[in-house]
């Protein structure tokens, strides 16, 4: 795990530095100054700046210069935060990185609109891509974040038909669809083949990629919902138990259901579909307790293991094709998605 968490590190260093040199910082007009302070508030937390690494990584695999990526990274970054914002209004969570939402900090109104802006900054980011890897290769790069963009509000629009509808007739397969949209086209796909893009990687290994970025990205998925439950606060960053609260169907979850008597799914159902406003600490417990009684994180931990095995495989086919240096590196990246604290 030692040079992927270095090279994590120091790659997020880098983009961080971009980005705040980007972003506008002060304005003569007192509201906008405070819209600006608000748009570099979730980038400057503490994130693990998974995304952009992985695409500075990849690109570095395919032979390509990470200098020329990282303007492309950093737009990535911008859209983890802003698309963030958003989901944690529509979520109703109360922590992001270990801190106030940003919708709890300055209300409804603010928080959308700072994240209206910085999706603003995303794309003039993409746009400035132009003097950086050339007109044809910027347009290639803006169509996968539109793909993304489009994977990433379905998958999550999604999950909240689940919870606004009441849904609990889930299997495992609804739950790999959902995340294969909402989490692993922007954690995982997107970053690898766009990285593999700006540095000239041939289209036939689109398909490899794809295929292991849609793997390990639901197992990353699973890994935050087992987090979200078991989770240190401090290190985990969000609310602990956030998911229950907030009602949210998970592997977990809906192996709970699979295993509960018919009189402990109807105590599920009424407890997780009441608003948040309603729900009970002591529901919320009992739920938890259930959880364990039936082994059902345990059960999410194995899907993980199982799919980041998959995603090895599939990551295999790349061998000859890439870096040494970084194949060691993107191996260690598989181990750190389903190990990780954070």
């Amino acid at each position: 795990m030692g040079k992927f968490f270095s090279v994590l590190q120091d790659y997020k260093k880098q983009v961080d530095r971009y980005i705040f040199e980007q972003l506008p910082k002060t304005h003569t007009i007192p509201e906008i100054s405070n819209l600006y302070t608000m748009m570099r508030d979730y980038p400057s937390r503490s994130g693990k700046g998974l995304r952009p690494s992985i695409l500075l990584i990849f690109c570095k695999a395919f032979g390509g210069n990470p200098e020329k990526a990282i303007n492309t990274a950093a737009a990535l970054e911008l859209f983890q935060n802003w698309i963030v914002i958003h989901d944690d209004i529509e979520d109703g969570s109360e922590l992001r990185r270990g801190l106030p939402a940003l919708h709890v900090k300055y209300g409804m109104p603010l928080a959308l609109n700072a994240g209206d802006a910085l999706a603003g900054k995303m794309w003039e980011f993409l746009k400035n891509n132009r003097k950086i890897i050339g007109a044809e290769t910027t347009l290639d790069v803006i169509e996968q974040f539109l793909i993304m963009y489009d994977q990433t509000t379905s998958g999550q629009h999604v999950e909240l038909s689940w919870v606004q509808n009441h849904r609990w007739d889930l299997t495992y397969e609804d739950y790999f669809g959902m995340c294969r949209k909402k989490t692993a086209w922007y954690t995982c796909m997107t970053p690898a083949w766009t990285g593999a893009l700006i540095a000239g990687a041939d289209i036939r290994f689109r398909d490899i990629i794809f295929k292991f970025g849609m793997d390990l990205g639901v197992a990353f998925q699973i890994q935050d919902d087992v987090l979200n439950l078991i989770g240190d606060e401090k290190i985990y960053g969000k609310e602990i138990g956030g998911d229950l609260w907030e009602g949210k169907r998970t592997l977990i979850t809906i192996e709970l259901m699979k295993q509960a008597s018919d009189s402990e799914k109807a105590f599920l159902k009424e407890s997780l579909d009441m608003p948040r406003a309603e729900k009970k600490s002591s529901d919320m417990d009992k739920i938890m307790s259930m959880i364990e009684r039936y082994g059902c994180i345990d059960k999410a931990m194995a899907v993980s293991i199982e799919l980041a095995t998959r995603a090895k495989t599939e990551f295999s086919h790349l061998d000859g094709s890439i870096d040494l240096s970084q194949r060691e590196i993107i191996l260690e990246l598989i181990d750190f998605m389903i190990n990780r604290k954070f």
